[in-house]
């Protein structure tokens, strides 16, 4: 006969091999504080309903007690044989107590029992998550503060197109990673239903108190049906997809750190603790820190494929497969928390070489729109004005000059209506500084938006 908690119907023992593969303690035992708390609440939900005597109650609360404090002394020893966290938990209060401990498991199963510490589990590291995101917003906030007036080139297509502030540049994160925040507060609260109750798939003959565990747990209430509690992944899921869009915002950030960190930019030097050098060439320093977080972004997308494509052909309700659900997610955030704080602790220590994006803003024909713009004050539909300009910075190329280097002459053999005192004075300054509009790049405008987000932030 297996010696398995469920092995009584079984006549040979599970096969060496297959038992390991078979675990999933090396990556649920997380989750031991979380599966302790859940049998807490049930444990006081059963003497409530009178299944389980008061001393019986008291006897499994001090065990639980005493195993989570083995745990975190680093004492106790979760086996592989036993599967999973649930299991080695259950398995050390027998130990302890005795026949009480086997009656915990009484009007659950595993299947609810899993999917209730899951949910306790990333509601609080979505508020781990929820925090690095706003430290990180922080850091940039005070990074747009300080150079509100900073000019810089923005981009099209990665080739110039028009002046803009750094602090506006900036700014545009944290507009990104308050969105990335809101997805994981909505993930959060539709994972705030309790599954204890739903037992296998059907719910349990005993008669228990769903909206006491419930309560007791923190959740908004039990899952009203028992076959969807325990069967579907959607909360990580959500969560997943979370993650990845904000992986993919850092990542945006990450590739923007490296370019500009590059000789050919010149735009900054990342701190020395965050960069690394090379084996055999004595001058690089290379930003290893963005280019990590670049590529973790990859693995939390691929988290997030896994676990739609597992979940994507499962018939209702519990299938093995759902165990590779936690090894994605837990990866998926632990990159994450790590690529916020990076760039959180980075940032700050960052130079900024100033003198270098200005010139680069003054370079390009970044202020060819301004020229149409004064062409359209004129009197010039916005189409002509258009055409008008682009010869402009034609004639400009063939001749190797700016558009305020053009003279009378040059103005007049582009267009009648071009007059002089339109390319006269087109500096990066004037650009940005006519763009003093709500959301707009302005010096002005990014020292408003700075108040607001340090008074949404605090």
């Amino acid at each position: 006969m297996s010696d398995k908690p469920w092995g009584g119907r079984f006549s040979t023992p599970m096969d060496q091999f297959v038992e390991e593969f078979n675990a999933s303690v090396d990556v649920d035992r997380r989750m031991y504080a979380e599966d302790i708390a859940g049998s807490r609440a049930h444990a006081r939900m059963l003497n409530k309903q009178g299944m389980l005597s008061n001393d019986e109650l008291a006897a499994i609360l001090k065990g639980l007690d005493e195993i989570q404090e083995e745990i975190e002394r680093g004492e106790f020893a979760f086996l592989t044989e036993l599967e999973d966290v649930h299991m080695n938990i259950e398995r050390r209060l027998t130990e302890r107590i005795g026949e009480a401990g086997k009656k915990l498991h009484t009007a659950r199963s595993r299947n609810d029992q899993v999917t209730t510490d899951t949910r306790l589990f990333l509601r609080r590291r979505s508020e781990d998550v929820r925090q690095r995101l706003v430290a990180l917003q922080q850091v940039l906030v005070d990074l747009a503060e300080a150079h509100a007036d900073t000019i810089m080139p923005g981009f099209t297509h990665l080739q110039t197109a028009q002046p803009v502030t750094l602090g506006h540049h900036l700014l545009a994160y944290v507009e990104m990673l308050e969105r990335d925040k809101g997805r994981v507060d909505d993930a959060a609260a539709r994972m705030n239903q309790c599954p204890l109750g739903a037992a296998a798939l059907a719910g349990t003959g005993f008669a228990i108190d769903r909206d006491m565990t419930a309560e007791e747990l923190g959740f908004d209430g039990p899952c009203a049906n028992s076959l969807d509690a325990v069967s579907d992944r959607d909360f990580i899921l959500e969560l997943l997809g979370a993650a990845a869009i904000a992986a993919v915002h850092l990542s945006r950030l990450a590739e923007e750190l490296i370019l500009w960190s590059s000789a050919q930019f010149a735009f900054i030097e990342l701190p020395d603790a965050y960069c690394t050098g090379s084996s055999i060439m004595p001058q690089k320093k290379n930003p290893d820190m963005p280019e990590l977080v670049r590529g973790k972004t990859g693995g939390i997308i691929g988290g997030l494929v896994a676990t739609l494509t597992t979940m994507k052909g499962l018939p209702l309700a519990y299938n093995k497969d759902m165990q590779e659900d936690k090894r994605a997610i837990f990866s998926a955030l632990d990159d994450l928390e790590g690529s916020l704080r990076v760039f959180a602790e980075m940032l700050p220590g960052t130079t900024i070489n100033k003198q270098a994006m200005q010139q680069a803003a003054a370079g390009g024909f970044s202020t060819a729109t301004d020229l149409a713009d004064r062409l359209v004050r004129g009197g010039v539909p916005f189409r002509e004005a258009h055409k008008i300009t682009g010869k402009a910075v034609a004639l400009c190329l063939q001749e190797s000059k700016g558009l305020a280097d053009l003279t009378d002459d040059d103005c007049a053999s582009i267009d009648a209506r071009l007059a002089k005192d339109m390319v006269r004075d087109l500096s990066v300054e004037a650009s940005v500084a006519a763009r003093n509009h709500f959301g707009g790049t302005s010096p002005e405008q990014v020292k408003c938006q700075v108040t607001s987000w340090r008074q949404r932030l605090e």
